[in-house]
């Protein structure tokens, strides 16, 4: 059955179906050993996820248990393969591949594969070459015989069009102050076309531009600068959510406790602060957005919990609106949750 689900597990990846590959490790978590599920070259399926850029089911596997220190044939981690990802220019694979397998084994940043070079060495000697490159002589001379191939094939056209409408254009090369040499127009020719397919590659490969890095120093300066702005913006995302969620629970207890329908109320219809949970889940999940160290707001939200979820208080305003076969089990919720909101404004005083 174990080798069933494993390959499962491998086919699940390798097609990126994470809707199927989360249920299976869901429901089969303790079948699946991770750690120990070795495919082709000795590699993991986080090293398989890491090659194919699937951050999700990259971070999928990071969540049920895959170790980023294990090795491949080559003695590389997944945090090698994400290093190599981000210098060859992939700069949402450092926020999205490369950050997440750091901040889950940071240890792995010191593993040497066979060929002695950590996941930073990568980083930094590929970004350097990335960010600043030095033409060679043989990338020169590449560039000379390209330029001499154009002017030949330029002549070459050229021959071939006057011999086939002989002195048709003899006007255009007429001598005067003003007229131009073949050599002079094939060469504004090039010039133009040159100019006009770097145009044309700045314009597909646009990037903001940055201060490229000087040293490994200022390289690593820039990589933590980097690592800084992306757990800010991190940050701030996880504020919006948790706001919205706030918003959401405040604006379903106003409409719920202060509305006039006589419609039953049943377990799902009671804005609780979590669907799901024990009463001290659902308490801390009301305190989402609130600041502790802020003792008198922190207060005064405990105690507005306490005046809205109290049993008698609760009883008086939907008590008569309460379906039958669910009045018992939402009672003893209300009780248990102003209990722990209770226990939560004594242990704040």
């Amino acid at each position: 059955m174990t080798l069933r689900y494993q390959r499962r597990l491998w086919r699940y990846v390798e097609r990126g179906r994470r809707h199927k590959l989360h249920r299976l490790l869901r429901h089969h978590r303790e079948v699946l050993d991770l750690g120990e599920t070795k495919g082709h070259k000795n590699q993991t399926p986080l090293h398989r996820c890491c090659a194919l850029l699937d951050h999700k089911a990259a971070i999928l596997l990071l969540k049920y248990g895959a170790d980023p220190s294990l090795p491949d044939h080559r003695g590389d981690t997944a945090l090698h393969l994400a290093a190599r990802h981000v210098a060859r220019g992939g700069d949402r694979v450092y926020e999205n591949l490369f950050i997440p397998l750091r901040i889950h084994c940071p240890s792995a940043m010191s593993i040497k594969n066979r060929a002695g070079k950590t996941p930073g060495d990568l980083l930094n000697t590929a970004a350097e070459e990335k960010w600043c490159p030095e033409e060679t002589l043989e990338e020169n001379e590449a560039e000379c015989e390209a330029e001499r191939e154009w002017r030949r094939k330029l002549l070459n056209e050229y021959e071939d069009e006057f011999q086939e409408t002989p002195w048709q254009h003899e006007e255009d090369f007429s001598t005067g102050p003003n007229s131009e040499t073949f050599e002079e127009w094939s060469d504004r020719i090039h010039r133009e076309y040159g100019q006009k397919r770097r145009r044309e590659e700045e314009q597909r490969h646009r990037r903001p531009k940055k201060e490229p890095p000087k040293s490994s120093v200022q390289l690593q300066r820039f990589l933590e600068q980097e690592h800084l702005e992306y757990l800010k913006r991190a940050q701030a995302k996880e504020e919006e959510v948790q706001a919205a969620k706030r918003r959401r629970y405040e604006e379903g207890c106003s409409h719920v406790f202060s509305s006039d329908s006589s419609r039953p109320l049943c377990y799902k219809d009671i804005p609780w602060p979590s669907s799901t949970g024990t009463p001290e889940e659902m308490a801390a999940a009301a305190l989402r957005g609130v600041d502790p160290s802020d003792k008198s707001a922190y207060r005064r939200f405990l105690r507005r919990q306490q005046a809205l979820w109290h049993p008698d208080k609760f009883a008086q305003r939907c008590g008569t609106r309460l379906a039958e076969q669910d009045r018992r089990q939402i009672l003893d919720t209300v009780t248990a949750l102003s209990q722990a909101f209770n226990r939560l404004a004594e242990a704040a005083k």
